[in-house]
Order: structure tokens, then sequence, then C-alpha cells
């Protein structure tokens, strides 16, 4: 069994002994850890609370656990039911909550679950203030509210409605542009809440034409629901055989969108962003960010544009510091994450879609021929298990040691510059892994890169 419990929450596997799987036990405490600091932070003993979720087997029965246990810190929670990470930090900053708990574990397999943590604007927690979740949870400094304090829940069913109208707002999409464009669009959601929330988005920006794989719910994942190419060869056959213009895939928790030409080729989760960028940036010049382990093709935009590209540490939290930062029009992953800060700070794939078929039908191309007008990098993901015995912090320096020579970036694990070619190296935020990613302008060229460092690395650990 697995827990992990870090500045961005706590992810594990259900079941097992208190402590060592993702147990409801866990999960109580955590989440009263949490409404401790906000209440210290905020200086309020009557919280209001945002709680939704994705539709992952156990999600029900942490739902009840984690409002169970706000109401009876004297929390007012509001349930919105199954519902897209960016939904919930949307209805956090529509109904001014001092915070919310998102029950999913994003790209994670069937039985992980995980708890997202926001503060009081809809963003996810710096890493100072996860740390001080943490150090209630280690201390068990927790305190319940008396029988006359109890706090309440209710029911709100009209957050992602919400969440589509301002979308659809956006100057930047244009609704009458899609619909004239009569598209047909293929969409796999892996039976988690993209079925419910991409159906109804494509329905209000005009879409007549859904073809549907996996729209249903259940929380039965049919394949692996990260959206990596590897795992999208039925979506990839189903965009040809509907005869679709373009296919979206999102991964449980709709915070990361991949999208299929309408030959089944893939664009590239990395190309989400720089796609969505370049639509931006020709209406509004300005900068952009993305991770260390993202495609340099975003830079190649934004310089074109005439911004400045910048890149972060790698997780969400640390993409948002830079945007606001350095005044970002536009930002995310090069998993396919798309933060609009005109919209919110958060991944949205659901405005990712929006920004993306505006494009696409302005463009008057077809997908496959706007993907060929981007510079073609490759990427190799690579990861390796992070087993106890493993000294990361000796691996990473012994690194660094051995590549001197090179230009190194350590702001997040080590970043080496080959020439035109990069390999990262970093621990997971969210599994038990240590990653490597490399680029190059092929699919070869990154793979052997790749090869050559994993090897260095695993001599390090047999030497150790």
């Amino acid at each position: 069994m697995t827990l992990i419990k870090s500045i961005s929450g706590i992810r594990g596997t259900v079941g097992g002994k208190a402590g060592e799987g993702l147990s409801p036990a866990d999960v109580l405490k955590f989440t009263a850890a949490y409404l401790t600091w906000l209440k210290s932070t905020l200086n309020k003993n009557r919280l209001n609370i945002i709680v939704g979720r994705d539709a992952r087997l156990s999600g029900e029965m942490f739902r009840d656990i984690i409002t169970g246990t706000a109401t009876g810190m004297g929390a007012n929670v509001t349930d919105i039911g199954l519902a897209t990470t960016p939904t919930v930090e949307m209805a956090v900053i529509d109904a001014k909550a001092d915070g919310g708990i998102i029950i999913t574990a994003s790209h994670n397999p069937k039985h992980w679950n995980a708890l997202k943590l926001l503060n009081n604007i809809g963003e996810f927690l710096s890493a100072e203030d996860g740390q001080n979740v943490l150090s209630i949870v280690e201390k068990n400094d927790i305190t319940f509210s008396n029988v006359d304090e109890l706090g309440t829940m209710v029911f709100d069913s009209t957050a992602l409605q919400n969440h589509i109208e301002k979308i659809i707002a956006l100057p930047q999409v244009d609704v009458r542009s899609i619909k004239n464009s009569n598209f047909r669009v293929a969409i796999d959601c892996v039976n988690s809440v993209g079925g419910i929330a991409v159906p109804a988005l494509l329905e209000a920006l005009g879409v007549r034409y859904i073809e549907k794989l996996y729209c249903n719910p259940t929380g039965v994942f049919p394949h692996n629901p990260e959206p990596l190419p590897e795992h999208l060869e039925e979506i990839s056959k189903f965009v040809i055989k509907s005869k679709s213009n373009v296919g979206f895939v999102v991964d449980p928790d709709v915070d990361r969108l991949a999208i299929i030409c309408e030959n089944g080729e893939m664009f590239g989760e990395e190309y989400t962003l720089v796609a969505v960028s370049d639509y931006i940036l020709q209406n509004k010049k300005g900068n952009t960010v993305s991770n260390l382990s993202s495609t340099r093709a975003l830079r190649n935009i934004t310089e074109k544009h005439g911004g400045s590209y910048s890149a972060s540490a790698v997780g969400e939290v640390n993409v948002v510091e830079m945007m606001k930062k350095t005044n970002a029009v536009i930002g995310g992953e090069g998993n396919g994450g798309v933060i609009f800060p005109e919209l919110h700070y958060g991944r949205d794939a659901l405005v990712g879609i929006a920004l993306f078929l505006t494009y696409l039908a302005k463009s008057e191309k077809k997908c496959s021929d706007l993907r060929d007008k981007y510079p073609s990098y490759f990427i190799s993901k690579n990861k390796i298990e992070l087993l106890p015995d493993i000294n990361f912090n000796d691996v990473l320096n012994k690194m660094k040691e051995k590549y001197n020579k090179y230009p190194v970036n350590t702001i997040d694990g080590i970043k080496i510059e080959f020439g035109n070619e990069w390999v990262h190296l970093r621990k997971s935020n969210t599994e038990a892994i240590i990653r490597i990613y490399s680029e190059s302008d092929s699919m070869t060229k990154a793979e052997h890169l790749a090869k050559k460092i994993i090897e260095d690395i695993k001599g390090i650990i047999r030497n150790d």
C-alpha cells in the first residue's frame, strides 16, 4: 500500500492500515488538519467550504468522511457532487468560500484517491501553507466543535453550469465560429466526471455532433486514465471511424487535455498548451510560463509573438506563482494542462477545449495541418521506481557532478542542457518514482539521451 503526504495534499492507494494506505482514518485526520489551518490563517471559527469529487469508486466514501469531519469542526459545507477540479476551483471563487477540497487522484488508476486542497481564492496551497498543514497532522493538534456549534451541509448542482457560462463568455471564445464550422468531435472521458462536463461544454459551444467514448461516470476506468499516447489507441481509431474533425481526451478530474487529429495522429500533449498559447498570443501580446519538463516549443512561439517565456519548477502551484510574477497571459504544463488567468489560475481542460476549438474554427485548417505549423520536438518520458533505500539527493548531487561542464538548472531536481537537447531528472510529487524527461529533435535522439541518463542513475544506485 502507498500513502504520500505532500504540500499539495494527501494521495494514496485505498485501504490498508492507517498510515500505510489511504484509509478513512487518514482522510479524517488530514481534513481536520486542513480545516484547523484555515481557521487559524483566516481567524475564523465558522468556515464555508466547497467539496467536489471525480467519479472514483472510493469518492462517495471519502466525501462522507470529509463532510462529516468538516461539519464536526463547525464548517458549513457546500457539496457540488461530481465535479471537475477546475469546476471546484471556480466554485470557491464564485461562492467567496474559505477553501475547498477536491477528492481526486487525477491521472492515477482507480485504486488510488487523494485530497487536493484549495485556499480562499480557489488555488492550491503554497509550499509553506502545505507544510503548515502537514505540521498540524504530525502534532495532531485538532479541536472539534461542541454540539451547538456543528456546521451545516447543502448540495449545489449549479457549479458546472456556472463554470461553462464563464468560459463561453470569454472574448477569446467564439461560439458562432465553432457552430458555423459544423465540427464533429470525438471524446474519451475515461468513465469519470468528464463524461458529464465535456459534452455539456461542447453543446454550449454549439457542437452538434459529439461522438462519445467512455462517458458514463462509473469510476471504472476502461484503460489507464493518464492521457498518454500509449493509452489512446482506441480513441485514435474512433476518431477516424467516426470521421471526426478532432478528438479530445481528458483525465479523471479534467485538468489535463490531450488532442487527437482527424487522421488519428496524436496532436501531442506537449502541444496542447503550445497551440492554445499561439492562439492567445496572436490576439494579445504577453508572456508565458511552463514548467522545466515542458517542451521548448512554447518558448519558440512566445518569442515569435514578441513575448517572454519563463520556466518554473514542476507543479501547478509553482507555475501559477511564476505566471503571477511575470504577468503571463497564459501558461501551464506540458502534460496537457492549460492555465488561462483571465478565467482562473488553475489547469482547466474545459477552457482548453473552448480555446482550441475557436482557434481551429478561425484557422479554417485541419487539426493535423494546425499541428504541422509548430516546431517538432520530441520528449521521451521515463521513470525509475524510487525504492526506500535510494538516496535521491545523493543521486542528484552525483549526476550534477558528472555533468558539471554543461548548464544545469537546480530549481527542481536537475535539468541539464546539451546544446539543443535537455534532460530533466526529478522526484515525482505524486508517486514514489524518479521521473526522467528528455527532449530532442527526434524521438530516437530523445530516447537515446534518456537511456544514457537512466544508465548513469542505475550505476550510481548500484555503487551506493
